[in-house]
């Protein structure tokens, strides 16, 4: 039996196995085969994707997230505060300061703990990368900021970023009832994005206050993305229409971002959440991806 914990960001949830603990070799046979089967909402346990937290060589801990598509991401915002809380309430550290390997570098994370266990999480998402080709975009421009992109005819004005994943930012004038089950999936496999893209829909409230929904590659609509919400704060600065620091309202509830003039990090705050514990069997599992004839 492989134990793991559920649990959430702002509703963004995904299903954590502790491999430092339990590292078996038939979970890792087919680990995107795996993922897809635990992320199913109907068949499986249901979530947006399956995390891994492991060891790690060069910092405290590694982790390892894959969409409920199958796919590896590089780095999940609201993920990585989860495995925080995780390893602290576990006890597998003390220590309130950690530093978590990502696919996307090496992620600083301080939590802060009520009644022995932690509540809220901030964490140094590093600098944005803008450079297209490193984002990545297909584009000869230095920034891609405010392009123009077309889908089913019509013209989306769109910023591009990396915050370890690609982001591509639309401004709208009502998020809530912006089609985006219908243009979320076209920019994802959009041809300018050769490794797909995640689409932030953002209206601007105010200077400090950002209304946004995701669509995220590999995932579709969920309810919170940590990486999309700095990306909408950062490419807010970049086309002058908001302050350095920003409430971001997504559907799952807030998160608090700024992005320092100092050393150039965005930095995130926001809640991480546990659901429940529980047990799969990991022989079931195989069985389920066989064919039944």
């Amino acid at each position: 039996m492989l134990r793991f914990t559920k649990m959430h960001g702002l509703g963004n949830d995904y299903v954590y196995i502790n491999c430092i603990d339990q590292y078996t070799d038939e979970l890792m046979q087919d680990i995107s085969g795996t993922a897809k089967l635990i992320s199913d909402r109907h068949f499986g346990i249901g979530s947006d994707g399956l995390v891994l937290i492991l060891s790690s060589e060069i910092a405290d801990f590694r982790m390892r997230i894959f969409n409920s598509d199958g796919s590896e991401a590089e780095m999940c915002g609201n993920a990585i505060r989860c495995v925080g809380k995780y390893v602290y309430d576990n006890g597998l550290t003390g220590k309130t300061s950690i530093s978590i390997e990502t696919l996307s570098g090496i992620k600083k994370l301080d939590m802060m703990v009520r009644n022995g266990r932690v509540d809220l999480v901030k964490v140094d998402m590093g600098e944005p990368i803008l450079a297209p080709a490193d984002i990545p975009v297909k584009s000869s421009k230095s920034r891609f900021i405010s392009q123009p992109v077309e889908i089913d005819n019509d013209i989306y004005m769109v910023t591009c970023i990396s915050m370890g994943n690609p982001h591509a930012v639309v401004y709208v004038d009502k998020v809530d009832a912006f089609p985006l089950e219908k243009v979320g999936p076209k920019m994802e496999n959009h041809y300018l994005f050769p490794r797909k893209i995640n689409t932030e829909f953002v209206q601007i409230i105010d200077r400090n206050t950002i209304k946004m929904r995701v669509w995220e590659r590999g995932a579709g609509e969920t309810m919170a993305c940590g990486t999309g919400a700095c990306a909408a704060l950062v490419s807010s600065v970049l086309n002058g229409i908001c302050g350095r620091n920003a409430v971001i309202k997504l559907l799952g509830g807030d998160l608090f971002v700024e992005w320092n003039e100092v050393d150039n990090n965005v930095y995130m705050t926001g809640p991480a959440v546990k659901v429940f514990d529980g047990e799969i069997d990991i022989n079931l599992l195989i069985c389920a991806r066989r064919p039944i004839l």
